[in-house]
């Protein structure tokens, strides 16, 4: 019997000094140590970098990466230029006693400058439908689009900015909550909250040609697009770039501060390489780099809600400012609220 417990305990320590380095978790061998034990980090900033090495192995190299970008170390430095901000996974590929492994930190990438604030100077006042509970506005030649949530209430319609007259009109059926809109290659693309699903219309004859589904986004916020791709938000930190053809996401950015990641953008329009973005009840407007996420600025739009007429049922919660159209003619934006008896068109300006 001595014989035989000998033999086992000689087995299974064999057993045990068999598995070696090579099948041990890479992260009881390595751990990723940045300067000051920071997890976030605002791009092209420099901070230290090292790797603790927990069981004293011989590392003979280390290679950093974020997104598949190497990143160079320079004086036990790292250099964050990242194309994307937002969340992301630092990696190190460690090579010693002659295999290689993998290790990774989470870390967020912010933007490098704060954000700067803008106001707004009135041009003009226009009528606005109060049983309008406006999700999605845009111009088209002239004409205004708008679509409109809550259940048994939602719409979209084309009508005539300066009067209110609508044109045409589709009422969702009521099991939808309609949202965001926008306009591309002759057809009108129309979210709604939390079914998963979106409508096309046909811009000449306003008839629905299809339907289309969400991908990994979460919701049906808002749309807007730059004449080649649509972008999506979906109530999350992410807008996601959508293809219009296919209508299957691929890809997306991160909105985020010098200091946070930030969830609530929400109705979408794209100007000039920006996404102007509602926040989501708030009197504010985010200025967004389409292709960074960086919010580069802030319009505040505080007082808006004050020169409306608030009738007897008014609610904070729900009378608030969303809907944001750009006029290229015009070359200004257009604003209004949820069931709003006004519209906007005012002149964005640095404060």
């Amino acid at each position: 019997m001595r014989i035989v417990k000998i033999i086992c305990i000689t087995l299974i320590t064999s057993l045990f000094t068999a598995c070696g380095s090579g099948n041990q978790k890479a992260s009881s061998l390595f751990e990723i140590a940045l300067e000051k034990n920071a997890n976030l980090v605002n791009q092209n900033q420099e901070i230290g970098v090292s790797i603790k090495n927990k069981k004293e192995k011989d590392i003979e190299s280390v290679q950093y990466s974020i997104d598949g970008k190497v990143i160079p170390v320079k004086n036990d430095k790292i250099h964050i230029n990242l194309p994307t901000l937002g969340n992301k996974i630092l990696t190190a590929k460690i090579t010693f006693d002659g295999e290689t492994v993998a290790i990774n930190k989470n870390l967020k990438v912010l933007s490098e400058k704060a954000p700067e604030i803008y106001t707004y100077t009135i041009i003009n006042e226009y009528p606005h439908d109060t049983k309008a509970y406006t999700q999605g506005l845009e111009f088209y030649n002239d004409t205004l689009y708008e679509s409109t949530g809550k259940k048994g209430q939602s719409f979209l319609r084309k009508l005539d900015f300066k009067t209110g007259e609508v044109f045409e009109q589709i009422d969702l059926d009521e099991t939808y909550f309609g949202e965001g809109i926008t306009i591309l290659n002759n057809k009108i693309y129309q979210l709604t909250w939390q079914s998963g699903l979106g409508f096309i219309y046909d811009l000449d004859t306003f008839k629905k040609i299809d339907n289309f589904q969400y991908g990994k986004s979460r919701e049906g916020w808002g749309l807007t697009n730059d004449g080649s791709k649509i972008y999506k938000s979906d109530g999350t930190e992410k807008i996601w770039f959508v293809n219009p053809d296919t209508m299957t996401e691929e890809g997306y950015i991160e909105t985020v501060t010098n200091s946070s990641i930030f969830n609530s953008a929400n109705e979408l329009e794209y100007v000039d390489g920006k996404i102007y973005a509602n926040v989501y009840q708030k009197p504010s407007v985010m200025i967004i780099d389409s292709k960074t996420g960086a919010i580069e600025g802030v319009i505040n739009f505080s007082g808006l809600s004050d020169i409306i007429t608030k009738t007897e049922n008014w609610d904070k919660t729900n009378y608030v400012l969303n809907g944001i159209a750009y006029h290229p003619e015009r070359k200004t934006f257009f604003v209004t609220g949820k069931f709003w008896d006004k519209m906007f068109e005012v002149q964005i300006e640095k404060k």
